[in-house]
């Protein structure tokens, strides 16, 4: 009962992502929102939003690690994983603007996450200047985008049309109907998956959950690659990590009563990587402006990595401390190896 219970929650979040997505979507069409602020913001934030309310509804459920490992775990999914797999499927082509803005801005959020959990806990006021961060960052997005003459079309599948606005207006309020239900269901399924399995909740919310709410970023980063629009890909999952720092994280702060805690093992292993899997994009985005097929191959075997070290703890595996160290190893010197590649490439560019 467990599984089907957190198998209809992870169904009705997706769906309701769909419909919200698709409803904002032809809703800022109707009021002649340029296709790049839609593709930056409608889009990327829309695939964020099983994230959001389920992060939400774990903060008033007062289960604070299940909201922070999704965040977590959804962004080192996200840029492992996702990114990962889209440049399998073909090389990805990155633009000089999100080497020049998104990825600094994302690495500048997930040390901020490091910042403002050394103590242990992200409190309300915390959580309130992630959230009005958030805001400044969405309000620089539609200025950029309404400022470039360059406009990029959206993603296959998501219709732009303009229509009535009542019929996107439904669509905006079913979706999110799917998605709080949907985000109750999948929360409580995850606790008692949890407690079945006798694992902690934030493992439990940096894998199985982090994986689940992340599928709208996997179908649309693939969909955008097979289709040609690799840059969209690319975006979409940056837009998408700074949304889940800045709106997910920070809105779960802000209303949960004593903010949302940050355990020791999270601030000390889990949001290192995630600020790692932020760092290591640099200089893989600067190595010709492509995310290789052997990049994208090398960024899953590092979740792989990180999946496995994540089962020793949570099975108390001698020598967890060496396993951690040899990956630390593993990952410093392909990171030099990756700077040193990016700095042949710009020299080349030069000449």
């Amino acid at each position: 009962m467990t599984l089907i219970l957190f198998l209809i929650g992870l169904a009705l979040l997706l769906a309701g992502a769909e419909f919200l997505v698709r409803g904002a979507s032809r809703l800022a069409a109707r009021f002649s929102i340029p296709p790049l602020v839609i593709g930056l913001t409608v889009v990327a934030f829309g695939t964020s939003a099983p994230e959001l309310a389920v992060t939400v509804e774990a903060a008033l459920s007062n289960n604070a690690d299940i909201a922070l490992g999704n965040v977590v775990g959804s962004n080192i999914f996200n840029v492992l994983v996702v990114l990962g797999l889209s440049a399998l499927v073909a090389p990805l082509v990155v633009s000089y603007r999100l080497v020049r803005l998104e990825v600094p801005i994302l690495i500048g959020t997930s040390l901020l996450v490091v910042l403002l959990g050394w103590n242990g806990a992200i409190s309300r006021s915390e959580g309130s200047l992630l959230v009005i961060l958030g805001l400044a960052y969405t309000i620089f997005q539609v200025h950029q985008g309404r400022s470039e003459a360059t406009e990029t079309a959206p993603l296959e599948g998501i219709e732009l049309a303009p229509d009535s606005g009542w019929r996107s207006g439904a669509s905006i309020i079913f979706g999110l109907g799917m998605l709080i239900v949907g985000s109750r269901w999948l929360v409580a399924g995850a606790v008692a998956l949890a407690q079945a399995l006798g694992v902690s909740e934030l493992i439990v919310g940096l894998t199985v959950i982090a994986a689940g709410t992340s599928l709208p970023e996997v179908a649309t980063s693939l969909m955008a690659s097979l289709r040609g629009e690799r840059d969209i890909a690319v975006g979409n999952v940056l837009g998408s990590c700074i949304f889940n720092i800045l709106w997910v994280l920070g809105l779960a702060s802000a209303i949960s009563r004593g903010g949302v805690s940050v355990p020791p093992e999270a601030w000390s292993f889990d949001i290192p990587v995630m600020v790692a899997a932020s760092v290591v994009c640099l200089p893989i985005f600067f190595t010709g402006y492509v995310i290789e097929r052997w990049e994208g191959g090398l960024f899953v075997v590092y979740y792989l990595c990180y999946l496995l070290l994540l089962i020793a703890a949570a099975v108390n595996a001698p020598n967890l401390l060496a396993l951690r160290l040899a990956t630390l190893v593993v990952v410093v010197a392909t990171g030099l190896m990756l700077v040193v590649s990016a700095a042949r490439a710009m020299r080349r560019q030069r000449s």
